[in-house]
């Protein structure tokens, strides 16, 4: 399987480039192919041009061959197409397909250079063509001549800019989505992480603030709460740890290893978690519970996670009234605590916790618990889909 998916990589780095070389040959022949084919018929046309022979053949295939190089030298390719048309019109040979491939040169140089210095090295080509118009006999008389000749080489000059230009917009907006994506990535695991280490270091400081109180008078208590830091802290690496793999690349060596996906589900072990840290938790389920999408599963968790976690670090007193209401459309979640006092900012925790609620739809709000003074509230509301809300 591994070296299967070697071959796929490697296959997909050489197509392309493959593609682009035929594209590339392919120029060339044709151009030849049509400029010695329209030879025959150019030199009908007039009685005022040379008549076409071995000489202007070779020039034609000259002037042919060397677009084959246009993307790797497309200034020199450019100067030797310009040379080879300016030789073949100066000897009076008839107008015609020779100038497609200075036209194709021309466009490669404006697609591969900057505008200044395309338009530099085109001016002098122009100038290289421009010479004929002294010796042919069939070229327009005066100022009348350098309007046909100079397009040729100012219209694939201008599409060719345009195109380079183009390109560029579209890689800026493709690097500006990545760039977006990457900083929606590291704004996405920088929350997970905060509300896992978060609430594990929030409840192993209020044990270890509970083991210095009571080290000396109940030495025995004081050991309980050193169990409960060790049991939080194993849970909060456990559960940083599945966060953390959820990101790596999954070979099938890590898939038994990963702790279960937070949910609802876990409620009941999340309020034990925080009862053992030294936090009352009333909890009441109103209705019947129901399924949810899982990334909503995961952000009702998270929003509990994280008012818990406010409630060990900010509570007046440590007791909180959790109710989660299961609706058809949507699940309801409120945490209340009695607050500290009345000022309130909302921090990194609750922005993050609107942030996520919202992504899914849902709405969050989070201050003065309304009717019950002294007391905080976080109420959320999960919808069930994206379009019940």
């Amino acid at each position: 399987m591994r070296r299967a998916g070697r071959a796929g990589r490697v296959e997909g780095v050489i197509g392309p480039d493959l593609n682009q070389r035929l594209r590339d040959a392919a120029v060339p022949v044709l151009l030849v192919t049509a400029g010695l084919v329209a030879l025959p018929f150019v030199n009908e046309r007039s009685t005022l041009d040379r008549p076409t022979d071995v000489l202007a053949g070779s020039l034609v295939v000259a002037a042919g061959a060397v677009t084959g190089l246009r993307r790797r030298w497309p200034v020199p390719t450019m100067i030797a197409a310009a040379v080879a048309t300016a030789v073949y019109l100066t000897l009076g040979y008839p107008y015609g397909p020779i100038l497609l491939s200075l036209a194709f040169c021309v466009y490669a140089v404006g697609r591969h250079r900057d505008l200044v210095r395309a338009a530099a090295w085109s001016s002098l080509a122009l100038a290289v063509l421009l010479v004929h118009l002294l010796t042919h006999a069939a070229a327009l008389p005066g100022v009348s001549g350098l309007v046909p000749v100079s397009g040729w080489v100012i219209i694939p000059l201008t599409v060719g800019a345009a195109r380079r230009l183009v390109a560029q917009a579209q890689a800026r907006e493709r690097a500006e989505a990545q760039r977006r994506i990457v900083d929606a990535e590291r704004l996405r695991l920088a929350q997970e992480v905060h509300d896992v280490v978060g609430h594990g270091l929030a409840a192993i400081q209020m044990q270890a603030d509970i083991a210095l109180h009571l080290r000396d008078r109940k030495p025995e208590q004081a050991q309980e709460a050193l169990a409960a830091i060790s049991a939080a802290s194993a849970e909060a690496l456990g559960e940083l740890r599945a966060t953390l793999a959820a990101i790596t690349p999954d070979d099938g060596r890590a898939a038994g290893s990963r702790a279960p996906t937070p949910g609802l589900a876990r409620v009941a072990d999340l309020c034990a978690r925080v009862r053992a840290a030294g936090v009352a938790v009333d909890l009441t389920v109103d209705g019947t519970p129901g399924p949810l999408p899982a990334a909503a599963d995961v952000v009702a968790y998270r929003v509990l996670q994280e008012a818990f976690t406010n409630v060990v670090k900010h509570s007046a007193h440590p007791r909180a009234q959790v109710t989660i209401c299961h609706r058809p459309r949507c699940v309801e979640l409120r945490v209340t605590n009695q607050a500290l006092d009345a000022g309130h900012v909302d921090g990194f925790g609750i922005t993050g916790m609107r942030r996520r609620v919202e992504q899914i739809g849902g709405t969050l709000s989070a201050g003065p618990g309304g009717h019950d003074a002294g007391t905080f509230a976080v109420h959320a509301v999960i919808p069930r889909d994206r379009e019940a809300s």
